[in-house]
C-alpha cells in the first residue's frame, strides 16, 4: 500500500499483531491437516492433539483482540489505518472458527474408528481438507503481500470445495440407501464434509477481507453457494 503511516509506533504495533495472525494461521493450517490425517488413519492420539491445540488458537484470538483494541485506543488511527486494524479482527475471528471446525472433525475420529469403513470416503475428505488448507495458506500470503489477485483466486477456488462436498453428499446418500448399516457412519462423514466445506467459506471471507483492504471495495456481489445443502445446514448439525 502507498499510504505512509504518520506514526512509526502504529506501524510497529500493527506488525506485531500481524505476526500473531500469521502464527495463528499456521496453527489452524496444521489443525486442518492433522484432523484429516487422524480421521484417515483412525489415530485417536493425533485427534486428541488437535483438540488440545485448539486452546492455543483461541488464546491467540483473544490476544489479537486485546492488542487491536489497545492499538485503537492509544494510536487513534486514521480511517485507512483503522481499516487495517478492523481487518485483523475479522481475519482472526475467521481463523478461530476454522480451528473450531477442525476440532469438531477430530472429535469424530474415535467414533468412526469403531464403525464400518466407507470406501474411499477418507481419501476424498483428506483431499478436500488439503485443498482448504492450501486456500488458507494463499489467503494469508495474499494478506501479508496485499495481493488482491491472489485473494480473488482463493475466492474462486471455493467453488471447487463446494463441488467436492456435493459429490461426497451424493455418495453418502447412495451408501445409506444401499445398506442401512452404513447410515451412522455416513451421517458422521457428512458432518465432517460439511465442516470442511464451511472452513472453505471462512477462508473465502478472509480472502474477501484482503480484496477490500487493498482496493477499498468488496469483491462483487455475494457469490451464490454451489453446495446443494447450503440452505439447510441443520441436516449436518452444523450451526
Amino acid at each position: 500500500m502507498t499510504h505512509q503511516h504518520i506514526s512509526s509506533a502504529f506501524d510497529r504495533d500493527l506488525e506485531e499483531i500481524q505476526a500473531q495472525i500469521m502464527k495463528m494461521g499456521g496453527l489452524v493450517e496444521m489443525a486442518i491437516l492433522d484432523a484429516a490425517d487422524s480421521l484417515a488413519t483412525h489415530d485417536e492420539e493425533k485427534a486428541e492433539e488437535v483438540r488440545a491445540k485448539d486452546k492455543a488458537i483461541d488464546a491467540l484470538e483473544e490476544l489479537i483482540n486485546d492488542e487491536a483494541a489497545r492499538l485503537i485506543a492509544l494510536r487513534a488511527p486514521t480511517a485507512i489505518d483503522l481499516r487495517l486494524v478492523l481487518s485483523v479482527l475479522k481475519i482472526s475471528a475467521n481463523l478461530e472458527r476454522i480451528g473450531d471446525y477442525a476440532k469438531n472433525m477430530a472429535k469424530r475420529t474415535g467414533v468412526l474408528a469403531k464403525l464400518t469403513a466407507i470406501d474411499e470416503a477418507h481419501v476424498s475428505l483428506r483431499r478436500m481438507a488439503r485443498d482448504v488448507q492450501l486456500m488458507l495458506k494463499d489467503a494469508l500470503d495474499a494478506y501479508i503481500r496485499r495481493d488482491a489477485a491472489l485473494a480473488q483466486d482463493v475466492i474462486e477456488r471455493d467453488q471447487e470445495i463446494d463441488q467436492l462436498y456435493n459429490a461426497l453428499f451424493r455418495e453418502f446418500l447412495t451408501f445409506m440407501m444401499e445398506d442401512p448399516r452404513n447410515i451412522t457412519a455416513c451421517m458422521h462423514l457428512h458432518f465432517i464434509a460439511k465442516n470442511t466445506e464451511r472452513m472453505g467459506d471462512h477462508v473465502t471471507a478472509i480472502a474477501e477481507q484482503v480484496v477490500y483492504l487493498v482496493t477499498g471495495e468488496k469483491p462483487g456481489e455475494t457469490r451464490e453457494k454451489a453446495d446443494i445443502t447450503s440452505t439447510d445446514a441443520k441436516v449436518s448439525g452444523v450451526s
